[in-house]
Formats: structure tokens, sequence, C-alpha cells
């Protein structure tokens, strides 16, 4: 039997120091979108298979999400793990392949969520991953994607991190109802949320991909551009953070979204000194949760939010 938490540790590094701050049951629901959220994009980085293996074993993973019988999807779950873990692996990352071996006790930790969360894991997670999908179908023979200019990047990190941002939004609002004053606000901030920490990433990432022959990074936009979009998004994430607290939202719940927005605020200053590839030590890592914790156990605010005119 799978370990989930063990998974998360070996196939993220962000949400698995966040995760574990939520309540439950938050926290479960978050978990296991994650996994399912990570195997989508195990394809959609499969670089080592041809495009039509890639877009098959999205299109599965859809099928599971909506797979009704829980002994059909018992059922369907082994032999999807079976077929994407035979042959050539996707990827190199052995966390990601344990990942997709475990593919059925993962489903099987989804059928155990309640039933409005787990209808918002599934629909945003095959949002997703239909998402993907599109980009796919645009790698060239060799399997190298180009994005065209800003709106195409704008674009991609909305299917792989904006929807994410509306699926946890969705989950707060679930577990909250106190929220709900506050529900427009969040659905308003929550694309960006997600879109912030993409970008981040594919700055950060750049050089990785580009080895990989992926370009997220548009030929045609100047690198500054890239900067200035993910601060501005990172200010917006910030008032995601401060809507979700001042809305009465459980303490896990801001330390959660707290914590990768201040992480990646100060990825981004280390990426724009250092340039791709740039990391924070364990040391400014543990600095950064440090701080977050300390200003939520006190009620303060523990992001940095622009003062707006």
């Amino acid at each position: 039997m799978a370990d989930l938490e063990d998974l998360l540790l070996r196939t993220s590094r962000t949400f698995a120091l966040s995760i574990p701050r939520l309540p439950e049951p938050t926290r479960s629901e978050v978990r296991v979108a994650y996994l399912l959220f990570r195997i989508a994009d195990t394809f959609d980085d499969a670089a080592p298979w041809p495009r039509e293996r890639r877009l098959q074993a999205l299109e599965d993973l859809c099928g599971l999400l909506e797979e009704d019988e829980a002994s059909g999807l018992a059922a369907a779950a082994r032999r999807c793990a079976d077929s994407w873990t035979a042959g050539d692996p996707p990827s190199a990352h052995e966390g990601y392949l344990d990942l997709l071996a475990a593919t059925p006790e993962v489903m099987g930790a989804f059928t155990s969520l309640r039933a409005p969360a787990r209808r918002q894991v599934a629909v945003h997670t095959a949002r997703t991953a239909r998402g993907m999908e599109e980009f796919v179908r645009r790698h060239d023979a060799l399997g190298r994607l180009r994005l065209g200019d800003l709106d195409d990047l704008q674009g991609y990190c909305y299917v792989v991190a904006g929807i994410v941002g509306e699926m946890l939004t969705e989950l707060f609002l679930l577990a909250t109802p106190g929220l709900a004053e506050a529900a427009d606000a969040l659905r308003e901030r929550a694309a960006s949320f997600g879109e912030a920490l993409q970008l981040v990433n594919i700055l950060k990432d750049s050089a990785d991909d580009e080895r990989e022959g992926r370009s997220y990074l548009p030929a045609s936009v100047p690198r500054e551009r890239v900067f200035a979009l993910a601060r501005r998004d990172l200010e917006v994430a910030g008032e995601y953070v401060a809507r979700l607290q001042r809305g009465g939202a459980p303490r896990g719940a801001v330390a959660f979204t707290a914590l990768p927005v201040e992480l990646a605020w100060r990825t981004l200053d280390r990426v724009e000194e250092g340039g791709p590839g740039s990391k924070l030590r364990r040391a400014e890592v543990g600095a950064v949760v440090a701080r977050v914790e300390a200003r939520v156990a006190l009620g303060r605010l523990p992001v940095k939010v622009p003062v707006r005119s």
C-alpha cells in the first residue's frame, strides 16, 4: 500500500512544506489533488514519450476522474498504472514513477473524499489535463514546445497552475462557510495566485527546460517583462492571502498559501540576480517558514501586500 504522505514528500518541495499545515479535511483533499495534478504534470513533461502516448495518458487520467463505480475505478486505475509504467518511462524522476505505479492507491484516497470536495478535485484536475492536451498537440516531431508570446505563456500558466488556484479556492470555501463574504474577491484572484508561482518556477527552471526541449519563455518577449508579470501576480497572490486571513480562514489555510508566495518572492529575487537555476538555501527556506508561522500565529499578515490608491 503506497504511503501518500511519502509520495508527497518525494514529488514536491514547496507543497510538502505547506500541505501539512492545512486543517482536516482540507489537508487530505489537497494532498490527493496535488498527487493527481502531479500525475498530469508527469505526462505533460514526458519528453521520452511520443506525443500520442502522452495524449492518451492524459485522456486516461480524465477517464479515471469521471468513473462512477468504485469497483470499476479500482480496476481501471490498475490498468492505467500498468500501462503508464510499462516500457520506456515518461520521466527519470523515481518519485514520479512511483507515483504513477501508486495510481490505484491515489484513486482510492480520491474516492474517500467528501462528495463536494471530490467533485471539485475531479472537475479541476480534468480541466487541467485537457488543457495540457492542447499544448501537447503543439509539440513538434522532436517533442519540442515553443510558446509564442506573453498571452501564450499566460494561457499555459493558467492551464497548469491557475486552475489549481481556482480549485484550492473552492475547497477553502467548502471548508469554511464563513468565507462566503470573501468568495468573489478570492475567486477574482485565484488564477493569478497560481500563475505567480508557475512563472517563478518557469524562470528558475528555464535552462533545464531548454535542455529537455521545452521553451516556456517566448523568444519574442524580453525576460524583464516576464519578471514584471511575475511580480505583479505575486502582489495579487499576496492580496489573496490577505483576503483569506481577513475573511476568517483557519490559520493553517493562511500559512499554506502564504508560504509558497513568500518563497516565490525570494526565489524570484535570487533568479533575477543569479540567473536560471538559482535556488534558496535550506537555511533561507527555514527562515521564511519560521517567519510566516510566527506572523500567522500572532494574527499578523504574513505576506507583503501592495498599497493601492
